[in-house]
């Protein structure tokens, strides 16, 4: 990453501002050094959603992972703090620590049964989505030909709606996430997407996706890697480029940030899931061709500054930094 001179102004509306990444993207394992969370609180990130589980993995590892995840976070007070509520992330800012909740990528985390959402959430479990990139009990991936909402899965966003958890449609196949936006009478998230329009690998969303969100009351977050920027570097100005395509697209109050950083870590343990998995990370989408770059929390401060230089206002660059995330977690958490 290369360093950009950051403004005085762009300096302090980001100090002062709520700044909120919806989504983490080191691997959900109990052996995970979480000691790398400094990476987001010296980047000035005030509030975490962290991954515990996909797909891929069993119920059981999930559990697991919550387990050792909330144990760790519960063991260093000083610095991090599980959260419940829009107002206790707003706490932990005032308190100087990152705020975490917890998220699932996919619905086999659920093991079929419907009880396991309430199960999640007593356990900070704060949002969920439905398919990672490929079909499974409750509906379709974007890497697969998409069977759409099940009825498993409407039962799923009636659970999610009660409990108050924010119902995510990021790695889902395209037939899904609009039967899922027209099912949910609360607001649904792409929790880490990009718009093909500017970049049309097969994991980012159509302006209709994006436009069908927005008219739930929901929120795109961008993502930052490379494959899905269309900018091999993941550049600051990329990440800029694909805010400003949401603000058009969608408006201000429905764009927010989903970074989905990997720290760094052995890359041999995913290289052999990679391998092993074939059908969810397909070649033909350029998965495990190049080396993939991941835009680090640090540049959150390059894209505040780069937005304000195009133009845009404080309250618009407040909001896609945390402002409008915080607004529906108010209205969506229980």
């Amino acid at each position: 990453m290369t360093e950009m001179t950051i403004s005085e102004r762009a300096r302090k509306l980001y100090a002062d501002a709520l700044v909120w990444d919806t989504h983490s993207g080191f691997m959900p394992d109990p052996v995970a050094d979480l000691n790398n969370l400094r990476i987001w609180r010296d980047a000035g990130v005030n509030y975490l959603s962290i991954d515990v589980g996909f797909d891929l993995m069993s119920w059981q590892d999930t559990v697991r992972t919550l387990a050792a995840f909330r144990r760790w976070i519960n063991a260093h007070p000083e610095h991090y703090t599980l959260v419940t509520s829009a107002d206790e992330a707003l706490q932990a800012k005032a308190q100087g620590k990152l705020g975490i909740t917890f998220d699932l990528e996919g619905m086999n985390a659920l093991d079929g049964r419907i009880e396991m959402v309430e199960f999640y959430h007593h356990l900070g479990v704060r949002q969920m989505l439905f398919a990672y990139n490929r079909n499974n009990l409750a509906g379709g991936g974007c890497h697969d030909d998409d069977s759409g909402l099940t009825a498993f899965g409407r039962q799923v966003i009636d659970e999610m709606n009660r409990l108050g958890m924010f119902v995510d449609v990021t790695h889902c196949g395209h037939r899904t996430t609009m039967d899922v936006m027209e099912y949910s009478d609360r607001p649904v998230i792409f929790s880490h997407s990009n718009p093909k329009a500017l970049c049309s690998h097969g994991r980012n969303i159509t302006d209709d996706q994006i436009r069908a969100c927005a008219k739930t009351g929901g929120i795109v977050g961008i993502v930052g890697l490379s494959k899905f920027l269309g900018d091999d570097k993941a550049s600051s100005d990329s990440l800029a480029d694909h805010v400003e395509y949401l603000l058009d697209v969608a408006g201000p109050a429905h764009v927010g940030i989903g970074l989905d950083y990997a720290f760094p870590v052995d890359m041999a343990g995913i290289q052999e899931i990679l391998a092993a998995n074939p059908q969810f990370w397909p070649l033909s989408e350029g998965y495990g061709t190049t080396p993939t770059v991941y835009a680090e929390p640090a540049q959150l401060a390059e894209m505040t500054e780069i937005l304000l230089r195009r133009g845009h206002s404080d309250g618009t660059v407040r909001g896609v930094l945390g402002d409008n995330f915080l607004r529906l977690a108010r209205q969506v958490w229980k």
